[in-house]
């Protein structure tokens, strides 16, 4: 895996940080989130994407960024699809 490091939140210090990758090998975006409240989980367990069967699979999982990271979240996609990626 090559992971290009995308950015941090710049506004949660140094540790625990969300914090935004670009697999240029796989062609992933890698996010390091919040873990969500259990309501929230739950939420979006019982609201699936049409076609989706209700839950969220063992091998995903629902985290949180903030949405001043939305610039991070879009340099990250523009540098998949530069890599040939999308």
């Amino acid at each position: 895996m090559a992971l290009r490091f995308i950015g941090v939140d710049p506004d949660t210090g140094q540790q625990g940080s969300p914090t935004i990758w670009v697999d240029e090998v796989n062609g992933e975006i890698v996010v390091q989130g919040w873990k969500p409240s259990a309501a929230l989980n739950a939420e979006c367990a019982a609201n699936p994407a049409p076609g989706h069967t209700p839950g969220i699979p063992p091998h995903e999982a629902v985290v949180r960024i903030p949405a001043r990271m939305v610039p991070m979240l879009k340099e990250a996609c523009d540098a998949a699809e530069r890599a040939g990626l999308s």
